[in-house]
């Protein structure tokens, strides 16, 4: 494992970090497979990894408390747990310290290494971490030693991305989507190079997109670096000396396994000039593709009336290559777009900000084509 300084944390931190929104599940009900899961963290911390991210909402509510039991005893002083306040629904101010008192527990911690305003955008910005004077109460949370770096996750503008970054002069690290894919995208390249000149910690989330850029086309396949998908879109990510690192979800010990490679045989500036133009040419030919910027981050779910939004969306842009196979796919789909009210709850908690509603509408109305 490689390791890198997060900023001005000074922590080093493996240039892969596990992220647990995405842990080994059981069938039907889709809960966490504990054992799986536990054996999976283990062996991550076995293969050098440090840094294991997860969230108040993750696995709906369940993951910081399987986080927790993983590393409980011993093992926790192996590990650097990062975990995120939901500010953003704040009603009052005095639920930010009964959450922390909560995810504290479910950790079964004293102290969360990385504490970050999770998802945050101009509206909870303004709204939320400004109203209730949040930022105290992270400074105060870290003078008692609950936390020790505070830091934001971000999903937004370039110039919201801005707004939060000169509006706390207190920040130590940050989080932000980036691939070869989203290099002008929300925070993007220009997001990550002002946070890196600061000399804010940089974590990577969406590197793969979601498994985008895992599986692409054939076209895009024979442009990039390599030839291989997977390791080609981390090393993108990690051939930026900016970025300190990136998070991958994990779910089978394949995929963590695999991983490893490839962060043992990357480095920071490992491609030249040709190769970075291969990945320019690689995103113009998935942009031109795609149809909807879902990254599968599944936060639109539960849907009240059942739709299976991101399986929705993953058929509608598998439409445009293969629209006979996605159909059949469709056709298949139990909660299509078919049973959407419009009620906008997955819209109010979607990251990209998508237009679900009159995407689901234009999904349904495509795959249902005869």
């Amino acid at each position: 494992m490689q390791y890198r300084t997060f900023g001005k944390t000074g922590e080093r931190v493996s240039v892969l970090g596990f992220g647990c929104m995405r842990l080994p599940v059981r069938a039907p009900f889709q809960n966490i497979d504990t054992p799986a899961a536990v054996r999976l963290l283990h062996e991550a911390v076995d293969g050098g990894v440090n840094y294991f991210d997860t969230a108040f909402f993750y696995h709906r509510g369940r993951s910081e408390s399987l986080v927790g039991k993983a590393f409980a005893g011993g093992k926790r002083q192996q590990v650097l747990l990062a975990t995120k306040s939901p500010f953003g629904g704040f009603k009052f101010g005095w639920e930010f310290e009964k959450t922390l008192e909560t995810q504290l527990r479910r950790l079964q911690t004293d102290y969360i290494d990385f504490y970050l305003l999770h998802a945050v955008n101009l509206k909870s910005w303004q709204q939320s971490a400004l109203r209730f004077d949040l930022l105290s109460k992270l400074q105060k949370a870290r003078e008692q030693g609950k936390i020790r770096h505070i830091g934001f996750s971000f999903h937004d503008s370039f110039d919201a991305f801005m707004t939060v970054l000169n509006g706390f002069s207190d920040w130590e690290f940050c989080q932000i989507q980036y691939n070869y894919y989203d290099v002008d995208y929300q925070a993007g390249r220009r997001g990550l190079f002002e946070a890196a000149k600061r000399g804010l910690g940089v974590a990577v989330m969406e590197p793969l997109r979601g498994g985008k850029l895992a599986d692409v086309p054939d076209s895009v396949r024979a442009v990039l670096p390599g030839k291989h998908p997977v390791q080609a879109g981390l090393d993108f990510v990690w051939d930026h000396s900016e970025v300190s690192l990136l998070l991958s979800g994990m779910h089978n010990a394949a995929q963590l396994r695999e991983n490893l490679r490839f962060a043992d045989e990357s480095r920071p500036e490992k491609f030249d000039a040709a190769a970075h133009a291969q990945f320019t040419e690689a995103s113009r030919l998935l942009h031109s593709a795609a149809r909807v910027g879902c990254t599968h981050c599944e936060y639109c779910l539960p849907c009240p009336k059942g739709v299976q939004i991101p399986e929705v969306f993953a058929q509608y842009n598998q439409s445009v290559m293969e629209p006979d196979k996605a159909k059949k796919a469709y056709a298949k789909l139990k909660g299509d777009a078919r049973s959407c009210v419009r009620c906008g709850l997955c819209e109010e908690k979607c990251p990209q900000q998508l237009p679900i509603r009159e995407l689901l509408a234009k999904a349904h109305e495509t795959l249902s084509e005869k």
